[in-house]
């Protein structure tokens, strides 16, 4: 059996090991080596282009359960991490050419391997194939995934909101309302700010600091997607007449709030909740600390903050089942960011999926679908429920159920969190044969 490989980033690679491992020959097409991208500085498969950091692996986190998750499923580079790490602390740091060097012998280890330096211009593929291009997928691959999938399921996106876990938001001075009563009130949830606290938040956004552009990044987005620090920028009340506008909007007492920040569901479950126009370049740092400064997000926990950046994705829950399997075309899998996971281990996750779902297409069996008290199976769920604004998302305790078990500790429940994913993950791997 022949499975091609399209991308050898982190979900490819860890895609390719998953099929090599079952027996598939696998060929891996990748563009460096034969071109380049704005943002890679090496032709070294898997090669880490921001951060060398794949998060933390403590058990009061989301990454680290979906690395436990990962490590019951043999991952591959998550063991070439380990291989190749460097001191951080918590996270799982890697030194990024031992790493590289690491995830390019193993896959070379194995005599059904085989790497092509080309690129790919056309979804006219003889044997079932994994697309795991990455956000920076070239424009000619981009046309042809377009004009396959229809140009309305291939999006872009510039500016992402932050989201906070809903139970870290203070209830004491937030409070449910829609604008001019229109709608059901519980679907925003208002965080008010007096004349004093707003003025003081307007000082400390201008003055914050930002995150650095890469210049494939540096694109006309401040009009369409305009970061709050920018408008803060453009007067005292700007804001107040923008993201942060109170008419129409009463509190408890029915009074109108000076200046108010809009908070609304991100999911079903109301566990996570989006800052309403809040895009922005602030550092993770500076997000933590000047949004804490608005009075209901003050012990905000943030599951994933504000990015600008470009990010080339399709419009994963209109055309991709669970298993990451293009729902056309059962023969055609797609992996990594493109898909609207966000972060390096989740790409790891996406690419691990996508090959043993389109291994088990090829071999007749059923689509893997895992628990949805893992991270794993949640992400699964993300990338294929209807959304009319699909957005990337990361690992986070949020899109998980609750436990229903009540635990005043925001840690310990955490860890409950992480224990009772991990064991329903060696449950369904004990059930069947993967």
């Amino acid at each position: 059996m022949r499975i091609d490989v399209v991308g050898g980033g982190l979900a490819g690679c860890e895609a390719a090991y998953q099929l090599l491992k079952r027996g598939a020959d696998v060929v891996m097409c990748e563009l460096r080596g034969a071109g380049s991208t704005p943002c890679h500085k090496t032709d070294n498969l898997a090669e880490l282009v921001c951060s060398n950091s794949l998060k933390s692996e403590a058990e009061d986190t989301a990454s680290g359960l979906l690395k436990a998750e990962l490590d019951l499923l043999d991952c591959m580079l998550l063991k070439c991490a380990r291989e190749s790490r460097v001191p951080a602390g918590g996270a799982l740091a890697v030194d990024r050419e031992l790493f590289s060097k690491k995830v390019e012998d193993t896959l070379r280890s194995f005599g059904n391997f085989r790497l092509e330096r080309k690129e790919i211009t056309s979804l006219d593929f003889s044997y079932p194939t994994i697309i795991a291009s990455g956000p920076l997928t070239s424009d000619a691959l981009a046309k042809a995934i377009a004009e396959k999938l229809g140009a309305e399921y291939l999006g872009f996106y510039d500016a992402v909101a932050p989201i906070v876990d809903a139970d870290s938001v203070d209830m004491n001075s937030a409070f449910f309302a829609s604008r001019y009563d229109k709608g059901d009130p519980t679907d925003y949830l208002n965080c008010p700010l007096d004349k004093e606290e707003y003025e003081a938040f307007v000082r400390e956004l201008v003055n914050a600091k930002v995150a650095t552009l890469h210049e494939f990044d540096k694109r006309e987005i401040f009009e369409a997607c305009m970061p709050v620090e920018v408008m803060a920028k453009r007067g005292e009340d700007t804001l107040r007449y923008g993201p942060m506008r109170p008419v129409g909007i009463r509190d408890r007492e029915g009074k109108r709030p000076y200046a108010v920040v809009q908070l609304r569901k991100e999911n079903e479950q109301a566990t996570m909740y989006n800052l309403v126009g809040f895009q922005t370049n602030l550092t993770f740092g500076e997000q933590k600390r000047v949004f804490g400064m608005i009075p209901a997000l003050k012990n905000a926990e943030f599951l994933r903050y504000g990015v600008m950046h470009r990010n080339t994705f399709i419009k994963a829950p209109e055309i991709l089942t669970p298993g990451f399997l293009l729902k056309e075309d059962g023969n055609i899998a797609f992996a990594g960011q493109m898909t609207g996971v966000e972060g390096y281990v989740e790409s790891i996750a996406s690419g691990l999926i996508a090959a043993l779902n389109i291994y088990a297409k090829a071999s007749g069996q059923e689509e893997i679908l895992f628990p949805a008290t893992t991270i794993c199976g949640q992400l699964q769920r993300h990338i294929s429920a209807k959304s009319d604004d699909y957005q990337p998302m990361n690992a986070n305790f949020g899109l998980l159920p609750p436990t229903g078990e009540k635990i005043r500790d925001k840690k310990m429940r955490k860890v409950a969190y992480y224990k009772r994913g991990e064991q329903d993950m060696m449950r369904y791997l004990n059930d069947r044969t993967i």
